[in-house]
């Protein structure tokens, strides 16, 4: 008979877990927002991002230079009000989708929001601010304070000990002016505690107009990761983001029919230019779906994959996927995971539209419901059994299973039996003492779209 061994760890944070709710991750944008005849990509990220805005904290919305303008056409902004407004009509649709009947008071909707909250329009608007006018490490300093570096000077401040994930669309000219500004105010100590409060996830660098885009040295990003490589988790995307485009133009007719024509956030979401929503991983890494955790860029997801390594400026560090053979794993999970990714989006319209639809399922993995990764420890040479049976869908949808292994990450290469079953039993080495193995669970429901959750386990050998 196998030896079947299972020990839980804590699997939730302390704030989860002492207050028995999951939080949403927080989340600023930086976006050079544009006109559809310059560049329709920041406008169809931002169309995504309201429809899943019952999963994202969203603090700010900050407009910001880019490869397109520098300075930044004050005009402009009007285009991210615009799907703000559009949200705001199809926002009874999409309550429905977690039979929200009401919004918080103010002042708690300013503070924590659960998943499954969908704030209110006004909200919205109060966080859409204007950052830095103007690109490059040389702007940055006395005279380039915003509305946009001040608010993320109050949001580190915040008695919250959530992390917040910087998604630079354009450029985090923004971001960087609020970290010069603190470190002539502040002690060295307090810099690097305001510092760590930050992740950033950028869409290439695009701290400068496009025609100097190469001259890697006048980018504030990189003064960023010079400066504060040891406290600045910073990923500089360059494999996810042109997946993302070329993806997207390849399924662009289901985009034209499930996307354009669903509610007044379609209506907004414009053909594309160049290609279909670049900036759209920057979120997606975050975006609590079960699959990857942000504190890890090892963990594949939706955004690809990253790496540790040489940054494309061939001078600093950060985590990156510009180098093979890391981008072509990149890029190869973007691919595996695109249908899956655009099939959630399109269901999302739905309910924008007709505040009916599907609902994703509940992976439950070893009878611990939510999103964070599963903790397990393992004896080398012994069987983990991994039971995922107590899954629910709400609309009493079908279910398949999946089990696989990432193998990027952990160096333990287990053996799973019952992959496509529930319950699926992991097969440790013998010689896998001190390694660690990261197994998702990979549901899938028979309901329109056939929508997908996950759930990560990670086993630590010992």
């Amino acid at each position: 008979m196998k030896r079947i061994v299972v020990i839980l760890l804590s699997v939730l944070s302390a704030t989860v877990a002492a207050q028995g709710k999951e939080w949403k991750p927080r989340l600023v944008v930086c976006t050079d927002i544009a006109p559809a005849d310059v560049e329709p990509d920041d406008m169809e990220s931002m169309v995504r991002l309201m429809a899943y805005a019952d999963l994202f904290e969203i603090e700010a919305l900050i407009t910001t230079v880019g490869w397109n303008c520098d300075p930044y056409p004050l005009e402009w902004s009007q285009y991210m009000y615009r799907v703000i407004d559009a949200y705001e009509k199809d926002l009874p649709n999409l309550m429905k989708r977690s039979g929200q009947k009401r919004f918080l008071s103010p002042k708690k909707e300013n503070g924590c929001q659960e998943i499954g909250y969908w704030p209110c329009a006004d909200y919205m608007r109060s966080r859409a601010v204007m950052g830095s006018m103007y690109g490059g490490i040389r702007s940055i300093g006395e005279r380039n304070d915003s509305q946009g570096s001040e608010l993320l000077i109050r949001l580190a401040d915040e008695d919250d000990p959530r992390p917040i994930y910087v998604a630079a669309w354009g450029g985090a000219n923004t971001l960087a002016q609020a970290i010069w500004r603190v470190k002539q105010t502040r002690t060295a100590e307090e810099l690097k505690a305001f510092v760590r409060k930050f992740r950033i996830f950028t869409i290439t660098d695009q701290d400068m107009d496009y025609a100097h885009r190469m001259d890697r040295a006048r980018s504030s990003h990189q003064w960023l990761r010079q400066e504060f490589r040891d406290d600045l988790q910073f990923v500089w995307d360059e494999g996810a983001w042109q997946e993302q485009c070329e993806l997207g133009k390849q399924h662009w007719a289901l985009h034209q029919q499930n996307i354009q024509t669903k509610g007044a956030l379609g209506s907004e979401y414009p053909n594309y230019k160049w290609g279909v929503e670049g900036d759209t991983p920057s979120f997606l890494y975050v975006m609590p779906n079960g699959l990857n955790d942000p504190e890890d860029p090892r963990q594949a997801g939706w955004a690809g994959y990253h790496e540790r390594g040489l940054c494309p400026d061939s001078l600093t560090t950060a985590w990156t996927s510009w180098q093979e053979p890391v981008r072509s794993i990149s890029v190869g999970y973007k691919t595996r995971f695109y249908p899956d990714e655009l099939s959630d989006f399109m269901a999302r319209m739905q309910w924008a539209a007709e505040g009916q639809g599907n609902h994703n399922p509940q992976v439950v993995v070893n009878g611990l419901k939510g999103l964070q990764p599963v903790r397990l420890t393992a004896k080398p040479g012994t069987t983990v059994r991994l039971d995922a049976s107590k899954t629910k869908d709400a609309d009493g949808d079908g279910l398949t299973f999946h089990w696989w292994q990432q193998p990027e990450i952990g160096t333990a290469k287990v053996t799973i039996d019952n992959a496509d079953q529930p319950v699926a039993d992991i097969r440790i080495p013998a010689d896998g003492r001190g390694t660690a193995a990261h197994v998702i669970c990979e549901v899938h429901d028979d309901g329109p779209f056939h929508l997908v959750s996950y759930r990560r386990v990670i086993l630590s050998i010992q």
